[in-house]
């Protein structure tokens, strides 16, 4: 799918499968009237519980106020602190920060595994540490024996960013489903993208019980539940916030949900073609290539790290000019100007590896609709790429 009114690319970054069956699903919305949180967002909470195999699942806006509901739920508030990696989008520190607790940053393991480091968890936690916040980046599984066993030594809670890890298993279980609460992404350019929405997900009613109440003004009972004549009234029972999603969204998650696992064994063969096409080139290193095992990962991302002799924008725009999309996930959050600031009072945050992935790291396309030819020709164009500047 083109994007309109932009520059026409000839491999775009990411792409939706949709056909005819989201337009069904969108247009059986609008017939019915109902564009609220109702029947279908119900019904997609009921299929996300049981494909993932937990008790409980709520969905919210997006997976930023998923992490905030998480955050809220389980009592972190000013004074806390939560450690988070920096290799990952902002929106995982951001809702450290809505609730006046402070992120404090953990550094990844290495270039080729770019996970945070349970070593350096350990490390970061102190008195004021309340929780773990664990991004599987990539899509990929931290290292979540160890972790656990950090957040049970130090009494600690631990909540899943599963943004990028719809999918993804760590042993039997799904990522997002081993914390007390784990929250994924439905954005336009993720596994299972609906345009906008999240998912939280958790096994603890007491969780389940606030953020309901939470995502809804703290509110007793929804506006479906007084048109199905459940409830005539309602009580305000905590502060809450507007987090709810829509049937719309509801409707397209449900439809993307059943083509979830296809298009997850899709990427698989998208990154097996990219290792096999692009392991011999020396002017870059491949993170995760040593993770072959098919069906345990979302694969989301398809990340690169040039070598430091190569100049990352020439780079970028070479692809460029052959109609390839690329992007920088990430540069580190604790490099952006406001954390810079926010954080300048505090001890020296130790990030080398986060730091220097930030610097050398690509994004190439990665998306179910891409086909074993366009990844040859995206792997020829990167190594056209690297002898435009004489690597």
């Amino acid at each position: 799918m083109k994007p309109p009114n932009s520059l026409t690319w000839k491999y775009l970054l990411s792409d939706l499968d949709f056909d005819e069956r989201e337009k069904r699903a969108v247009s059986d919305v609008l017939d019915s009237k109902w564009l609220s949180m109702g029947k279908k967002t119900r019904e997609f909470e009921e299929r996300f519980s049981l494909y993932a195999g937990t008790p409980f699942a709520l969905a919210t806006t997006n997976c930023t106020t998923a992490l905030h509901l998480a955050l809220i739920s389980l009592g972190i508030g000013k004074g806390d602190e939560v450690i988070v990696p920096s290799m990952t989008f902002v929106a995982s520190s951001n809702a450290i920060l809505y609730t006046g607790a402070r992120p404090v940053f953990a550094d990844i393991s290495s270039l080729k595994h770019p996970l945070m480091a349970p070593e350096d968890i350990e490390k970061k936690i102190t008195r004021r540490t309340k929780a773990i916040m664990v991004v599987h980046y990539a899509g990929y599984p931290c290292d979540m024996k160890k972790i656990h066993s950090l957040a049970r030594k130090n009494g600690l809670f631990i909540i899943e960013d599963a943004a990028h890890a719809v999918g993804s298993y760590y042993g039997s279980e799904m990522c997002g489903t081993l914390a007390d609460a784990g929250c994924f992404s439905f954005f336009a350019n993720k596994n299972l993208p609906a345009g906008e929405g999240g998912m939280l997900v958790t096994r603890h009613k007491e969780v389940y019980d606030r953020v309901s109440k939470l995502r809804s003004h703290g509110m007793t009972a929804l506006t479906w539940d007084r048109v199905m004549g459940h409830s005539f009234s309602y009580d305000v029972v905590d502060l809450g916030y507007n987090y709810r999603t829509t049937e719309i969204s509801s409707a397209i998650g449900i439809v993307q949900l059943g083509k979830l696992r296809r298009n997850n064994k899709r990427r698989d063969k998208i990154f097996a073609e990219y290792v096999k096409r692009l392991s011999k080139c020396g002017n870059l290193l491949l993170p995760f290539s040593g993770l072959t095992e098919q069906g345990r990962y979302a694969r989301h991302l398809f990340p690169i790290l040039l070598d430091k002799s190569i100049d990352r924008l020439s780079f970028i725009s070479g692809l460029k000019k052959q109609g390839i999309q690329t992007s920088i996930h990430y540069p580190p959050v604790h490099t952006f100007s406001y954390y810079r600031k926010s954080l300048q009072k505090f001890q020296a945050l130790n990030l080398h590896n986060t730091e220097e992935y930030g610097d050398r790291v690509v994004t190439l396309p990665m998306h179910p609709l891409l086909k074993k030819d366009d990844i040859r020709e995206i792997c020829s164009c990167v190594e056209e790429a690297f002898k435009e500047q004489g690597a």
